[in-house]
């Protein structure tokens, strides 16, 4: 028997086997299945997208929230008296709080799309997956 090329994939591989035991409707399940694994492999990708962004967007924040502590250090200089200082330090207080809110919300929108997109590809494939079982029955 000649060995079969290293390349075949599971899929290629089960419709030989399929085809060798004579599976009746083989390409047709293969074709299903087919779909149901690129569906998940979109999914897989819009998610890791998700995160390339959510990484890439936190380490911007990052970046933003240690310039202006920079900023403000450079800018520094010791108030003359403690009222001058403690409205120094709320005032920085306020910004962070702010900021961190502000960050907060868009890292969670970003979460919910990243997580959405990655579910409604999923969904689709589930309802074109219930279509083709239903017409399936319909033609028995």
């Amino acid at each position: 028997m000649a060995k079969q090329p290293d390349s075949d994939s599971f899929l290629d591989m089960f419709s030989r086997f399929g085809r060798d035991l004579k599976v009746p409707n083989v390409e047709a399940i293969l074709a299903h299945h087919r779909k149901n694994l690129e569906a998940l492999e979109r999914s897989a990708r819009a998610g890791a997208a998700g995160a390339t962004s959510l990484l890439s967007r936190r380490r911007e924040m990052l970046q933003d929230t240690l310039r202006e502590v920079s900023d403000m250090a450079q800018s520094y200089k010791a108030p003359g008296n403690p009222q001058e200082l403690m409205t120094k330090q709320a005032e920085f207080a306020r910004k962070s709080f702010e900021a961190a809110l502000k960050n907060a919300g868009e890292v969670a929108e970003l979460v919910k799309k990243s997580g959405t997109e990655s579910v409604e590809i999923l969904r689709s494939r589930i309802k074109e997956a219930m279509e083709e079982i239903r017409s399936g029955y319909d033609k028995k």
